[in-house]
């Protein structure tokens, strides 16, 4: 019997229509097995990879943090406990900087 997410997964359109067209397959691959678990079952500790708050603009909002090649990408989402349903809304999947802009752009 399938366990039921503690979360339910929002993707931004523009992280489906300009972030992930732009990444490699290996980390659109990535994207789609950290939303399938991490985000829906543990949004805060990322079942152990590294994550934090932000703050300033994004505050509120926290980041995935991915190394790949050599470069450093950022997953920018914010967790809502209430109202229910609890859910994950992801709002960028970019490298570092650019991610951060797009998140400010798109909350």
């Amino acid at each position: 019997m399938a366990t039921k997410s503690k979360y339910l997964l929002r993707v931004h359109n523009l992280v489906r229509q300009q972030d992930l067209p732009e990444l490699t397959a290996e980390l659109q691959r990535d994207f789609q097995e950290i939303c399938n678990t991490a985000f829906t079952e543990d949004p805060y500790g990322c079942f152990g990879l590294p994550s934090h708050d932000l703050r300033g603009d994004l505050k509120h909002y926290r980041a995935l943090e991915i190394d790949y090649n050599g470069v450093s990408f950022r997953l920018v989402y914010r967790v809502y406990e209430s109202p229910t349903p609890k859910r994950v809304q992801v709002i960028s999947f970019a490298e570092h900087d650019l991610a951060y802009e797009r998140a400010k752009e798109r909350c």
